[in-house]
């Protein structure tokens, strides 16, 4: 029915809102970034395990695929953290920029991993994203370090999304998450023990703005947006659900600029390499449906 196809596309747009908006909770929030994963990680595991039970979800796996989970588990922590301290470094604009060249990192990781040949344009595409790149960097060269994260993380959200493409043919998405937060978590917390002493009383000790906003990141834009993205796609192309998600760093910078003001103001030169990193994006996935039609896509984007 119209009224039910245009609920779905509404239900789509929320959720790249909310992804867009993962980026404005990284600035609101007070603590480290590694810290601020770890609390994610949980508050998003324990959610999808009430959800699980709920649901009567199966998650009992073997002890070998438990073990490539934790991989892309640790993976997935090292993204977000990176993301977050990207955003901490440089700021909320920036770091999307960088991070919407992740399309760019899954052209020549894909081949990889599903053992195909690199594809002409994904070449000429590449090369158009570094000079998106360089018009970034060379504007605003004082946030090096947050760019070297950013894109850093656009890497590992590529890196994730393409190994969870082999999990997502043969497990419930709701399983690999699970275990995927979980092996995250284990990985923060025993470099919390290692390299940092452990977990002290003032760990725990937040502001109330900062519980909140925690909150919001791990269940609305991490346990929500991970089992609605799944869940759209019934409903919707993959196709459209990935193209729609390229309007992320669109939503997010747009936020960012309203909300903060006076540090995301950027120059006219950055602004003219995230407009052609986007175009180079969506031209990808639009010649990839266009040449695929006839395959599901076989990963899901990482979402911030």
């Amino acid at each position: 029915m119209p009224n039910d196809k245009l609920k779905h596309y509404l239900h789509l747009h929320f959720l790249v809102f909310i992804a867009g908006f993962t980026a404005i909770l990284g600035e609101l929030i007070t603590i480290g970034s590694i810290p601020l994963v770890w609390f994610r990680m949980l508050i998003a595991v324990v959610l999808m395990l009430i959800f699980a039970g709920i649901t009567k979800t199966n998650i009992n796996l073997s002890k070998a695929t438990i073990l490539k989970f934790a991989v892309a588990g640790i993976i997935i922590a090292l993204h977000w953290i990176t993301f977050f301290e990207a955003i901490n470094q440089s700021n909320v604009s920036l770091t999307l920029a960088t991070f919407s060249t992740g399309a760019f990192f899954a052209s020549f990781i894909e081949p990889i991993f599903f053992k195909r040949k690199i594809r002409f344009y994904e070449i000429l595409f590449g090369l158009l994203v570094v000079v998106g790149l360089i018009l970034i960097t060379h504007s605003e060269m004082r946030y090096i370090n947050g760019i070297i994260l950013g894109i850093t993380s656009a890497f590992l959200s590529s890196l994730f999304a393409v190994i969870n493409g082999r999990f997502i043919e043969k497990y419930n998405a709701t399983t690999i998450s699970i275990y995927e937060f979980l092996s995250g978590i284990i990985f923060i917390s025993l470099f919390l023990l290692i390299f940092k002493g452990g977990f002290s009383v003032e760990y725990f000790i937040l502001s109330t703005s900062d519980w909140i906003y925690l909150f919001i990141l791990g269940s609305i834009c991490t346990a929500y947006a991970f089992i609605g993205s799944v869940h759209i796609m019934r409903f919707i192309s993959p196709y459209t659900v990935v193209l729609s998600y390229n309007l992320e760093p669109v939503y997010g910078i747009i936020l960012a600029v309203i909300l903060f003001p006076e540090k995301e103001i950027m120059s006219p030169l950055f602004y003219a390499g995230v407009a052609l990193i986007l175009l180079i994006v969506l031209a990808d996935v639009i010649l990839k449906n266009s040449k695929f039609k006839s395959k599901k896509t076989r990963y899901f984007k990482v979402k911030a």
